[in-house]
């Protein structure tokens, strides 16, 4: 017999009731070898029998078309029997396989597998959804763990992996989803768009037909690098109504598509011609557009209800405030900017998605071709899902994935992100009356605080033993990782978060406060982990975001260029704001420590590198621990360490806190668990490393001893810096990059001020710096010309002076440049207009405080009540003795909208001296008065 094949027949006898007998008596090997050779004969008959058959020639079993002469003497088989030996074969791989698995084994994914195999290294299964079934079979019979090897490649999901109990591990062994070694592996619920084709190039404007599978997303990744929706500032000013707005014009009336159309408020600080919009400075609501009549605007409810209507407490409550406590009844008037409209495309770096006409519009960026990139839209909403309940699914390990492209389509609708606080949102009919407002006011939902949590693309509740090693989370439109109630014992270690749309990874909830140990979120850790580049949608988002839980530990994590705060654990203290307790909660014995946190709040404000709130445990002893963490380089005001509402029973011992806007630790609140508030609630400050330079003291609940102040970080302990952070050996996840080398994000909230012949220019810089970082900024008026600003001018200033026309309206965009190029523009400044009027000095500051430390002073100033008509810049500060001046100056120094209280360090002072300062503000008619200081003695230096 001639034509070679690559597998070894399988003998067998040709009368077909003693197949079977004789197919496993032909084949002394493993069970395990059975299997695959029976699997390859199942294959064989269904690749080629459509065609020509199969026959059995010298009692062996080969495909017709590899036989040529010997074919008469073959035996061809019947279709009946094929499909008996077939169903034979169905049978006998499952028992055969869970034999093999009992002694513990692997399971082999490949992209390019088949689900008919049975999953050997070389017969590969192809979906994760074969391998659950796979494995469900096997649990049966296991003594080991199981082993999931996915091979090279990206695997797209067309429905979730949904796990629950039946897909735990077993007997104390594991599952394991691995990555093949040193392979990439990607879990995808996107699809890839082609076809684009050149349709305007004016605009440079690309266009594709949207596959498919896509009815909608909120993401566009080009090459790995996100696209963000179209946006601009509203071509109109509006008047607020009770359902919506009155534009100035009818100019938006003839826009494509309005239902799509969503207005963004965007909170952060106030400052010159840019506003805190948002509900609190802490968020950034987004509602959707109902329609456009004219110039009548109406907005998608429940969204446009739930973001301006938020009920207050009832008359007889005394207090006159939202009932939620935690932030503003209403959005302010003027959206930010609005987004996701055609009749903004033209932008690089943006893109629409057309779903009437089922067409995704792009511009692409200088470096992109759309006919040969990589383009990928999310579809699913869930990558993986597991779902334990009073069993808990449990004893699954996930290591070396990268799990990307999903979105998430709840903002889209009518309910839009009617955001509260740490991308929690108010939702449903009447939301803002009744969810999560408890017995504050009629028909309140309870508990109090149970207010929608936005939703993981990856997820797990009631759960044990769940470890994420070594993964990825990367290009995703909700929460990257949701370990939410119930989960216990889970690890995530080494594994990277970034450019995700909402909260980096999120850990337990608040809807349950109280609840049976065995039901808790409890006993999980979060080590050497690096979170950067998360909340890139949903900017009030966090990096890691605990609700009620216990024993958890977060230690060894970088957590670093993010819009808002890096570390926020803890919930359900606002009642102490009308003078009541807290909501009594499980949560005890977290720990926090050996964290380096930096460049955060780029774009929002009020809130903190460690954020905690609420009642942290039953004592000191038990409460909430923060050790040996490193904290600098705040943007927006808050503080370093911030202890907000009801927080309770929290220790900050060998913490480093450095460059921080407005305070290193913040605040003491009046403590009512005990029912009358005459003391504080317990905080315990010691042995840190800061520059606020609280002095020693121990009252009212409150212990502050052995602070040490410092002007730079390397007056710090080294073993403190180096032990910060990821550990050694986890070092390398930094050096991983999911998208070529890019230009940086554009920065953000440009905001302007007219002085007479100049204006003064100020933003937010880019949270996403394409992988290098920002070396300048570009500055260009309206009026023409360009200003280039290095990144370290901007840095110790905070603002640029720019010449300008008086009488000539102007707006201001500006660009960031990094090793990779020049970023797209930033939306335009507010119009403001120089002129010739007459600018006075400012007045003092209203107060001036000074704290000693080591052969140094913490100054602390509040501004100016009234800056004389232009903007405070910077504060000079002058030691009595001998005069010496210190100009305080930089972003957090130039006044922001409402109270704004700051301070820095002046150094060089000389141990044993009793010494005052004058502090006096600069706008751009020069130095004002000054505010002297409280004398000080500065105490001898220790080493």
């Amino acid at each position: 017999m001639q034509g070679g094949h690559d597998v070894p027949p399988v003998k067998l006898d040709s009368r077909f009731p003693r197949v079977l007998a004789n197919l496993k008596a032909a084949i002394p090997e493993s069970p395990h070898t059975l299997v695959s050779r029976a699997a390859r004969l199942r294959d064989f008959a269904g690749w080629d029998f459509a065609h020509e058959g199969f026959c059995t020639a010298e009692n062996e079993l080969f495909p017709i078309k590899w036989l040529n002469a010997t074919r008469n003497r073959c035996v061809i088989l019947s279709v009946k029997s094929i499909a008996q030996l077939l169903s034979i074969a169905a049978i006998i791989i499952p028992i055969l396989s869970s034999r093999s698995w009992a002694a513990g084994a692997e399971l082999f994914l490949s992209p390019n597998g088949n689900d008919a195999n049975p999953g050997t290294r070389q017969l590969p299964v192809k979906t994760l959804q074969r391998a659950r079934d796979l494995v469900r079979n096997m649990n049966r019979h296991r003594t080991a763990d199981i082993t999931i090897v996915l091979e090279a490649g990206t695997y797209r999901l067309s429905q979730p992996l949904n796990l629950d109990t039946g897909d735990s591990g077993a007997g104390g062994h594991n599952v394991i989803y691995t990555a093949a070694p040193g392979q990439h592996v990607i879990i995808s619920g996107g699809v890839r768009v082609t076809g684009w084709k050149l349709v305007d190039a004016k605009r440079n404007l690309w266009s594709a037909r949207a596959p498919a599978a896509l009815a909608n997303t909120r993401q566009l990744y080009i090459n790995g690098l996100r696209a963000c929706r179209t946006m601009g500032r509203l071509p109109v000013t509006l008047t607020k109504t009770r359902t919506g707005y009155i534009a100035s014009s009818a100019v938006m009336a003839g826009w494509k598509n309005p239902g799509d159309i969503e207005f963004v408020y965007t909170g952060g600080n106030g400052i010159w011609s840019e506003h805190s919009e948002g509900l609190g400075p802490w968020t950034e609501p987004r509602c959707p557009i109902a329609a456009i009549e004219d110039t009548t605007i109406t907005m998608a409810e429940p969204c446009w209800d739930n973001s301006t209507k938020r009920v207050m407490l009832p008359p007889d409550s005394r207090f006159r405030r939202p009932a939620n406590l935690v932030g503003p009844s209403s959005i302010g008037k003027q959206p930010e900017y609005v987004e996701n409209a055609y009749e903004l495309l033209g932008t690089p770096g943006q893109f629409y998605f057309d779903r009437q006409t089922r067409v995704i519009y792009y511009t692409p960026r200088p470096e992109e071709n759309l006919q040969k990139a990589d383009v990928e839209a999310p579809v699913l909403e869930k990558l993986i899902d597991g779902q334990g309940d009073d069993a808990p699914i449990h004893d699954i390990i996930f290591k070396g994935l990268q799990f990307s492209y999903a979105t998430w389509l709840f903002p889209s609708s009518g309910q839009g992100f009617s955001e509260i606080q740490a991308n929690y949102m108010v939702t449903g009919p009447r939301g803002y009356a009744t969810q999560g407002l408890g017995d504050l006011v009629p028909n309140g939902k309870k508990p109090f605080g149970d207010w929608t949590k936005t939703p993981g693309n990856v997820s797990f509740q009631y759960d044990q033993n769940i470890q994420f090693l070594d993964d990825d989370f990367v290009h995703l439109g909700g929460a990257g990782l949701d370990l939410g109630d119930g989960s216990q014992s889970d690890v995530v270690q080494g594994c990277v978060f970034t450019d995700i749309s909402a909260n980096g990874l999120e850990l337990g909830g608040v809807d349950v406060p109280q609840t049976a140990p065995g039901q808790q979120t409890r006993n999980n850790r979060i080590l050497d982990n690096h979170i950067y580049n998360v909340a890139a949608e949903y900017h009030g988002g966090i990096g890691i975001d605990v609700g009620y839980a216990a024993g958890t530990l977060i230690a060894h994590n970088q957590l670093d260029h993010l819009p808002y705060t890096a570390i926020s654990i803890g919930w359900g203290g606002w009642p102490d704001k009308i003078h009541r307790p807290g909501i009594a909660n499980f949560s005890q014995n977290n720990r926090v420590q050996d964290n380096l946190i930096f460049d955060y709040m780029l774009l929002l404000a009020d809130g903190g590198g460690i954020y905690t709130q609420g009642k942290t445990g039953p004592s000191l002893a038990h409460g909430e621990k923060l050790s040996g963490n490193v904290i600098h380089g705040q943007f927006g005001s808050g503080h370093g360490i911030y202890t907000d509402n009801g927080c309770d029973n929290v220790t900050a011992d060998g913490n480093v806190l450095f460059h921080i806007n407005f305070d290193n630790w913040g605040g003491r609140h009046r403590d009512y668990y005990d029912g009358n508030g005459t003391a504080d609630d317990y905080f315990d400050f010691e042995n840190n490393y800061w520059q606020q330079g609280d002095q020693d003291s121990s009252a009212k609940n409150v212990t502050l001893k052995n602070n040490r102040m410092i002007s730079a970080l390397d007056q710090v302990p080294a073993a403190i810096l180096d032990n910060a952070g990821l550990q050694p050996a986890f070092r390398n996840i930094l050096k991983k990059r999911f998208g070529p080398p890019a230009a940086p994000q554009p920065p953000s909230r440009v905001a302007a001020f007219a002085g007479n012949g100049f204006a003064l220019v100020t933003w937010n810089p880019s949270i996403f710096d394409g992988g290098s970082p920002v070396r300048s900024y570009i500055i260009a008026p309206s009026t023409g010309g360009q200003i280039k600003v290095s990144s370290s001018d901007y840095r110790s200033q905070g603002y640029a002076k720019i010449p300008s026309a008086n009488g000539t309206p102007v707006s201001f965009t500006v660009w960031a440049r990094n090793a990779n190029g020049i970023s797209s523009p930033s939306l335009p400044s507010a119009t403001v207009t120089p002129s010739a009027r007459t600018i006075h000095l400012p007045e003092a500051p209203l107060r001036a405080l000074a704290l000693p430390g080591d052969g140094m002073a913490s100054v602390h100033v509040a501004a100016p009540a009234r800056d004389g008509g232009s903007p405070v810049t910077a504060f000079v500060v002058t030691a009595h003795p001998g005069g010496r001046k210190t100009i305080f100056e930089g972003r957090k120094f130039l006044v922001l909208a409402g109270r704004h209280v700051t301070f820095d360090v002046v150094d060089g002072l000389q141990p044993g001296k009793t010494c005052t300062f004058d502090v006096a503000a600069v706008n751009a008619a020069g130095l004002g008065p000054a505010t002297t200081t409280q004398p000080v003695t500065i105490p001898p230096t220790t080493q």
